[in-house]
């Protein structure tokens, strides 16, 4: 949309987003206490666990699972890009569609946790392989359905994905990203329905499924409330065209497309919860749904480790094999870290979703957000390891009879976690905002420029009262007690600065309240800051407890626990420096003279890119002027 078109209001499409987001916390939050600078261990320790149904059923599966997924010749997948067939039928016949669905409905009826590990399991063959499953069942029609269907509704369309059906979720559209406000695909109700219009944007699976679930906005009127509603909406439907797969840099077996509704009947009760629930479905899908891209994020980085331990040790230069100077060393003893950390907050998320007594959201959130950042950053410094080799494919290598690794590869496949179910930004805004939360509650009509002097007077009394409770709790804990925190042997200092730290941080976040007060949310660099030292938090804690669960086990997690909190902490005093030091009006006022071309002289002597075309293409309504480009995957049975 151009500056010139009309739209919704920032205040309108914010009013959208908070009225989509869940308010409510009914069960405790590591997550939500951490940021009021209390570290609720009692939350989390002891280290929970599966019951041994769930871990015998579990194994049984990966250990099925895991033949097959050797079997899976992953260089050809990437040569074709596309997964064969074959791969699908076998997937189907796993179980691989309904891990985590209920027995009754055809399912598997796994934990999250072995969910997860499925997941990784299987993105070792091909990163494709772990984002289709991981699409399907994440955000397509089983977990929505599971969570907010009706009996009937699930007893129709659950039977079908957990045998074998692909699915895939349709929200995004070509000009509205992460902004629901402004979510332009529309259902128009009919009798005994409604009709779908409108064009939808990088559906994952939406070339092969055969059950989507689509967010369309239905017009209010009188009696009836409209809004973002979801709908289970038959593949096959007259008025359905796929009519391109989308082509990436990485990932490039997904099945991916551009898909268009034109007067596409769906009957009323394919509705999900009723009209304009579609947002909050969305965004609590996603609580758990998340989860399934850390996943893949340890599958890369587990991958890295094996190949950076493997050419390390053999390739000598200058006399020492490359890992043993010192310039390498500190990037093979990230990698080995931060996979032991990445893995650590992977399997607590899992099991805290597992015991369902915690609301995770935020350690979700939190969880996709650090996990995606941090496989970059590890994929990024086996490439720097191997040298030229790591810029080279595979393919070449073999061609000249080394072994052939997929370094740059996994770079590519890698790149697209840090945008996928919430980009980087938006997953800072997004925690931030339940971060800041508490704050909001109490300074309510302090900072709403809509509200009267009365109702800022009474906030203004609301807010004394929860700071003068509050703020006396930040100055000292139990951290800095000496010998304290004794149960985690070696660890007992990193859990002391974790309270410390906690306390901290909250302290931090008060004081942005002071100075900026309603202002506070614009300053989206600051509260992207405060997320991430937040995560580092969270993953430094979940590994101490890793460590100290299974040091009879692994008593060398203790030593790579203890490495990654080192790491961490140092991460940690950056961030904490760069809060109030930092560059952000400068380049806030940089960045509005660069979009109004004061610098555009910098862009001279080279030839630009073209521009011929728009930069979001238009969707024009009415029905396709392309060929249906879906590609038909058999289904089992048939």
């Amino acid at each position: 949309m151009s500056p010139t078109q009309t739209g919704p209001t920032e205040r309108e499409a914010r009013k959208v987003a908070e009225a989509a987001r869940e308010s409510e916390w009914t069960k405790p939050s590591f997550g939500k206490e951490l940021f009021l600078g209390r570290l609720r261990l009692d939350l989390v320790d002891p280290w929970p666990s599966n019951s041994p149904e769930q871990i015998a059923a579990g194994e049984a599966f990966l250990a099925r699972l895991r033949p097959f997924v050797e079997s899976i010749d992953g260089a050809a997948i990437e040569e074709a890009g596309s997964i064969p067939d074959e791969v699908f039928t076998c997937l189907a016949e796993l179980g691989a569609f309904g891990i985590k669905l209920p027995t009754q409905y055809g399912g598997l009826g796994l934990s999250h946790l072995y969910y997860c590990r499925a997941l990784t399991l299987a993105g070792s063959a091909h990163a494709s392989i772990g984002t289709l499953l991981s699409a399907h069942q994440s955000i397509g029609v089983p977990q929505p359905v599971k969570m907010f269907g009706s009996e009937e509704q699930k007893h129709r369309f659950l039977p079908r994905v957990a045998g074998g059906e692909v699915s895939a979720f349709l929200l995004t559209e070509p000009d509205v990203g992460s902004d629901p406000a402004r979510l332009a695909c529309s259902a128009t109700p009919v009798e005994g329905g409604y009709l779908l219009n409108g064009v939808k944007l990088w559906a994952t699976n939406g070339t092969i499924a055969t059950l989507l679930v689509v967010m369309a906005r239905v017009p209010a009127s009188e009696g009836r409330r409209g809004g973002v509603t979801a709908f289970v909406v038959e593949a096959d439907s007259p008025g359905i065209t796929v009519e391109n797969r989308n082509a990436f840099m990485g990932l490039r077996g997904i099945e991916n497309s551009v898909t268009r509704f034109h007067d596409v009947f769906v009957p009323a009760e394919n509705v999900l919860a009723g009209e304009g629930r579609g947002l909050k479905i969305a965004l609590t899908t996603l609580n758990t749904g998340r989860l399934s891209l850390p996943a893949m994020c340890v599958t890369a980085a587990k991958w890295c480790l094996n190949v950076a331990r493997g050419w390390s040790a053999e390739r000598v230069q200058w006399g020492r094999p490359v890992g043993r100077h010192e310039a390498l060393a500190t990037k093979i003893a990230f990698i080995a870290a931060t996979t032991y950390g990445l893995e650590s907050a992977l399997d607590l998320c899992c099991l805290l979703a597992d015991d369902d007594a915690n609301d995770i959201r935020i350690e979700a959130a939190l969880l996709k957000l650090y996990a995606s950042e941090q496989a970059w950053a590890i994929a990024d410094n086996l490439v720097q390891i191997r040298g030229g080799r790591g810029f080279e494919t595979a393919a070449s290598q073999r061609a000249r009879g080394e072994r052939g690794i997929e370094a740059e590869q996994v770079l590519r496949d890698l790149r697209i976690m840090r945008i996928f179910e919430g980009s980087t930004e938006i997953m800072h805004l997004l925690i931030a905002r339940e971060a800041v939360d508490a704050h909001l509650a109490v300074a309510g009509d302090i900072i709403d420029p809509e509200a009267s002097r009365e109702d800022k007077i009474k906030a203004v009394a609301k807010a004394s009262a929860f700071y003068a409770g509050w703020l006396p709790t930040l100055v000292a804990g139990k951290g800095a007690v000496p010998n304290s925190f004794a149960e985690f042997g070696p660890l007992a200092g990193h859990v002391r600065y974790l309270e410390r730290t906690t306390r901290k941080l909250a302290r931090s976040i008060f004081y942005g309240m002071g100075r900026w007060q309603g202002g506070m949310e614009r300053k989206q660099a600051f509260l992207g800051r405060v997320v991430d030292i937040g995560a580092e938090l969270f993953a430094m804690t979940a590994s101490c407890l890793r460590a100290k669960a299974e040091r009879q086990r692994h008593p060398e997690g203790v030593e790579l626990a203890d490495l990654f909190c080192q790491q961490a902490r140092v991460r940690i005093g950056a961030l904490f420096t760069a809060l109030w030091e930092n560059t952000d009006g400068a380049d806030d006022a940089a960045a509005k003279q660069v979009l109004a071309g004061r610098y555009a002289f910098a862009e001279d002597g080279i030839v630009l890119p073209s521009e011929d075309g728009p930069w979001v293409s238009p969707v024009v309504a009415g029905p396709s002027q392309k060929p249906d480009v879906r590609r038909h995957v058999p289904r089992p049975g048939h």
